[in-house]
């Protein structure tokens, strides 16, 4: 697979695996935890979640900047995965749930997200602006969408074993307290505490049953107030010892990382290389026409970033929305793997099913594309990424012909646990949807990688890889409008405004396809 590939190739992608395994254990978990922990709603998690997954993409363009201007773009990534670590350390450390003080406990996870998202900034854009530099070498050009797909499938190994990771963690803990697992008691817990037999009586007896049926030590269970209080805790300090399994990985990316440290190159020495040449070797009208053609190229590049938006709004629901739609509405008892000293089961396991894709489908969609280059048919990337905006339409179309029939989020409240069992679907619904966005993700987000370190002037790499993750930002930080459409409007709704929004998005791409062919020459 590497074969004819740069050797810092490598180094750099078992680096960026370990980072991302840290970093997909807390994502796969961290809307849940969010929720269960400080009973927060669905809208009000999802604040807190697109704010978090705005500014690890947008202080990825801050973390840009700082390698530009220090031209130190090894020590950068060095200290990004320092910060990581530290901040996984704020979120892991035990703590009683119910919390004691909202603001205070609340704050503490936030400040450590903040840390976790800074240091994501400093290493993430600057890692693949590394790789890119990989690929300006002519014996290597022609293979550099190839590379970033390696790059982004050894991303997604990580990812692919993450959420089994957190699943196992939580669900020993809960065993060890002999608890079993039911994604639907946190919320009951939550307002049960707060109300009391005030609840409606079908909550209630929703919460009496599912108490009964987790305790595994054949007790009944009368006192739900004690029940409650006791389930949460040890559901929460389970969530927490999975975000210090993160640490672990962190610790490993960064042996990693030093290990291969100098088989990388480094981007300030091509800026400093491209600035001496130009004012040695060129004209003042040639110097003007470079930079004509450098605005062109920062056009070409932020006109990509402002289609891609709407791309990340929609894929991203995968750890928000979905994840809801995946605990309130999947019968998730089909999918229970017994280990005996745990089990894998829980809402966040569909987590693995997009990086599993991931991995399993890039060799084959590298091969399609040789192919095709071999009889000179293969699509320009600008196509292929407005392609994969069409194709992530369909998933959300697909979704929303399934969602006709099921109730919306707020009737669950009123229902029996009978009849929300009765009206649950198939985790297949769940599988093909991601196996259908994963495809629409290869078409974008390893391609645009490359679109960008190609395209993106000498001294600018760090800066627009981080404008690309910047723009990921700002997919992000609407990624509540899927929480506000979950909770109060037919689901069929929410999934048709993402189809809305990656549909449009594809036909403005393909509107400026041979502008963008023409830049990226």
């Amino acid at each position: 697979m590497f074969k004819d590939h740069p050797k810092g190739l490598l180094g750099a992608a078992l680096s960026n695996m370990g980072e991302r395994f840290g970093f997909y254990i807390m994502m796969a978990i961290l809307t849940l935890f969010i929720s269960a922990k400080f009973g927060l709603s669905e809208t009000t998690t999802g604040v807190i979640y697109s704010v978090f997954y705005a500014s690890i993409y947008l202080l990825a363009l801050v973390g840009g900047l700082i390698a530009d201007k220090t031209g130190n773009y090894k020590r950068t990534i060095f200290f990004g995965i320092i910060l990581m670590a530290i901040g996984y350390l704020i979120i892991a450390v035990p703590t009683p749930t119910p919390v004691p003080n909202m603001k205070l406990y609340l704050a503490i996870t936030c400040v450590g997200l903040f840390v976790i998202s800074f240091g994501n900034g400093l290493f993430k854009g600057n890692l693949q602006a590394l790789v890119g530099q990989m690929y300006d070498d002519p014996k290597y050009a022609n293979k550099r969408d190839a590379g970033f797909q390696i790059f982004y499938m050894f991303i997604n190994v990580g990812a692919m074993f993450a959420p089994f990771i957190a699943i196992g963690i939580r669900n020993w803990w809960l065993k060890v307290h002999n608890f079993d697992y039911n994604g639907s008691l946190p919320e009951l817990c939550h307002q049960y505490i707060a109300q009391g037999n005030a609840m409606p009586a079908e909550a209630v007896a929703r919460l009496t049953k599912y108490a009964n049926d987790v305790s595994l030590n054949d007790s009944v269970v009368t006192d739900l107030l004690a029940f409650s209080n006791n389930y949460l805790n040890v559901f929460n300090v389970g969530f927490q010892y999975a975000f210090g399994a993160a640490i672990v990985a962190m610790i490993i990316s960064l042996v990693v990382y030093l290990v291969n440290k100098n088989t990388f190159p480094d981007p300030a020495n091509k800026a400093i290389v491209a600035k001496e040449i130009s004012s040695i070797n060129t004209s003042a009208e040639e110097r003007a026409m470079n930079a004509q053609e450098i605005k062109q190229r920062v056009y070409a590049l932020f006109a990509v970033f402002g289609v891609v938006i709407f791309f990340w709004m929609s894929f991203h629901q995968n750890g928000y929305s979905l994840t809801y739609f995946a605990r309130d509405y999947v019968n998730l008892n089909i999918i229970n793997i017994d280990l005996g000293f745990t089990s894998i089961k829980g809402a966040e396991i569909f987590q693995s099913v997009n990086p599993f894709f991931v991995v399993f489908l890039t060799p084959l969609i590298m091969w399609t594309f040789g192919l095709l280059s071999r009889k000179g048919k293969e699509p320009s990337t600008p196509m292929k990424i407005a392609i994969g905006m069409g194709i992530a339409a369909l998933a959300y179309v697909f979704l929303m012909v399934f969602s006709f029939a099921l109730p919306p989020k707020d009737s669950l409240a009123g229902m029996s646990a009978d009849e929300i069992d009765a009206m649950r679907v198939t985790p297949m619904i769940m599988i093909t949807l991601y196996f259908i966005l994963t495809i629409a993700e290869l078409f974008i987000s390893p391609l645009g990688l490359s679109f960008v370190s190609k395209v993106a002037p000498p001294h600018m790499q760090g800066l627009m890889q981080g404008s690309w993750l910047a723009a990921t930002a700002v997919g992000n930080s609407i990624l509540v409008i899927g929480g506000i459409l979950y909770t109060n409007v037919p689901l069929w709704i929410c999934w048709l405004v993402f189809v809305g929004a990656t549909g449009l998005s594809m036909f403005v791409m393909l509107a400026m396809v041979k502008w963008l062919e023409r830049v990226a020459r």
